[in-house]
């Protein structure tokens, strides 16, 4: 176990294309799936910040948390990721998608006991395929450059990032945890199984 700071970072700048609606905003018996997760996040970093792009700094909803915008045009989740570690690139980074209804504290406290400062990231291996799950990772502090070089060299994946790169891989503890949503009865059946 490592002692360095450990900031987090939700991932909410995506266009929900699939969805047809934002992620972020859907209702979660009351309360919004990004602040659901806000909350989740919350308490286990030292600050936590939502990752929007430019023109979603004035939405009502996430213009209620520290946000980091976006520096960099169509890259996907790499565009919040490399953003949040130019902004304070000495901190180890929790990096979580908005998206993942079922994700605990347990799942997420797991993961930064088991971080490893000697890789530059940590991940949970998937259920479904075995690869690295970089939507609920730790991007360790120092790992810009190498983000970077591989966005330079038109890599914007942040899963083909962690395949090419030492990443220490953790079990998930509950293999439902880190299931994403697509689609508004995937959300109903996701809370609804959590429930």
């Amino acid at each position: 176990m490592i002692n360095k700071p450990i900031y987090g970072l939700v991932l909410s700048g995506g266009k929900s294309r699939r969805m047809g609606t934002d992620k972020a905003l859907l209702d979660r018996s009351g309360q919004s799936q990004l602040a659901f997760i806000m909350g989740v996040v919350a308490e286990c970093v030292d600050k936590s910040f939502v990752s929007t792009r430019a023109d979603q700094v004035g939405d009502s909803e996430r213009s209620q948390f520290a946000q980091i915008v976006d520096r960099y045009d169509d890259m996907g989740p790499v565009a919040g990721i490399l953003s949040a570690l130019d902004e304070h690139p000495n901190v180890d980074w929790l990096v979580v998608a908005c998206d993942l209804p079922n994700v605990t504290t347990e799942t997420i406290q797991y993961l930064l006991a088991h971080r490893d400062g000697a890789q530059p990231f940590t991940a949970y291996t998937s259920s479904f395929d075995g690869l690295p799950e970089p939507l609920c990772a730790v991007f360790h502090s120092g790992c810009t450059d190498i983000v970077r070089k591989f966005v330079d060299d038109g890599v914007n994946c942040p899963r083909k990032i962690l395949i090419r790169s030492a990443t220490k891989l953790l079990d998930q503890l509950d293999p439902r945890a880190l299931d994403n949503i697509n689609t508004l009865d995937e959300l109903q059946n996701s809370v609804l199984q959590a429930s």
